[in-house]
């Protein structure tokens, strides 16, 4: 234990895309990464990329029990839980209110809502020893109305949740940070967008609101494509 950076970070929906990127830029800056998501092998393949620093965790986020396990994981692994990014999140195939489908408002509601409350609720006992930093992925379009769209609704929640955290966690010295960006080019679309926000440009946000010295706390950061 002795010879491992001493700070830990939790990432959720860390098996591509934003999360992975998440990992990597955090791991350079001496971060252990705690690497949640249910696709096993390619956490582990990034696992083995990042080495001693890494731990991957096959986890359902929307599984409370599932959860607290990981945390229980991750603090008997690298002693302690000095940030969560809760990153965790999806779409839907058919948008819009009178034509979408309950079904998929159903499932996509139980990752983009209730995975972050349970996020939340598991990691905060930890958080509160080392005064910690919770972040989540927030979105523009938790910052805009877009027509029928109740993704964006979920987004809203996001963007009041966070601000309602960070009063709760500054009592005891905690902070919160919600990322809002435009479009990053994920495998959330069907298409390469090559000249919109990057997963790493994302991570680089994530790592700022988590070196922040103590007397700063960064609420929120807005990141839009540069065209």
């Amino acid at each position: 234990m002795s010879d491992k950076p001493s700070r830990t970070l939790m990432i959720t929906g860390a098996s591509s895309g934003i999360g992975e990127a998440t990992a990597r830029a955090a791991a350079s800056k001496g971060w252990n990464v705690v690497l949640l998501a249910r696709r096993k092998d390619r956490l582990e393949e990034l696992a083995d990329e990042i080495g001693d620093q890494a731990l991957a965790v096959e986890c359902d986020v929307t599984d409370r029990d599932a959860l607290n396990k990981a945390v229980t994981k991750t603090v008997d692994t690298f002693g302690s839980l000095d940030a969560v990014y809760a990153n965790a999140g999806k779409g839907v195939e058919t948008p819009g209110m009178e034509k979408g489908d309950p079904e998929e408002w159903h499932d996509m509601i139980h990752v983009n809502i209730l995975a972050v409350l349970y996020t939340a609720h598991a990691t905060l006992p930890e958080l509160k020893k080392t005064k910690g930093t919770f972040v989540v992925t927030g979105s523009k379009a938790g910052r805009e109305h877009f027509k029928g769209s109740v993704y964006s609704a979920t987004k809203w929640f996001v963007q009041g949740f966070a601000g309602n955290l960070a009063e709760e966690m500054r009592e005891w010295g905690g902070r919160c940070t919600v990322i809002t960006p435009g479009m990053v080019n994920t495998d959330f679309f069907d298409e390469a967008k090559p000249t919109k926000l990057q997963p790493a440009d994302i991570a680089d946000a994530v790592v700022f609101a988590l070196e922040q010295p103590e007397t700063s706390a960064v609420r929120e950061v807005h990141l839009m494509p540069a065209d």
